[in-house]
């Protein structure tokens, strides 16, 4: 996530400038994360479809949405923003999901 030198200073001891450039380092480390994150549910629909699976499992989109909100609290994020962007990931997978089909 951060480099060290950011982690051990104070926000306000930094510039603007390292302040937007930390947002940019992590705003990257969030978009990998979503490549990675599609990658794999790219290949649940793929193991889905062999198997002849429904593409929606609402036990299991309860299951990630629970702990979204879990991880939200832990790391004191607001839960239905931290949610809102889940069901957004999980509605896309579905629709990727549907359309491989």
């Amino acid at each position: 996530m951060a480099d060290d030198d950011t982690q051990r200073r104070h926000p306000e001891e930094m510039s603007l400038a390292e302040l937007r450039g930390e947002i940019e380092s992590i705003d990257r480390e969030i978009v990998e994360l979503i490549a990675r994150r599609t990658y794999v549910a790219e290949t649940v629909a793929e193991v889905k479809a062999e198997r002849e699976m429904p593409t929606t499992d609402e036990d299991q989109e309860q299951r990630v949405m629970d702990r979204a909100g879990e991880n939200a609290e832990q790391f004191d994020v607001d839960a239905n923003l931290v949610k809102a962007i889940f069901r957004l990931l999980i509605e896309l997978n579905k629709v990727e999901q549907r359309e491989s089909r």
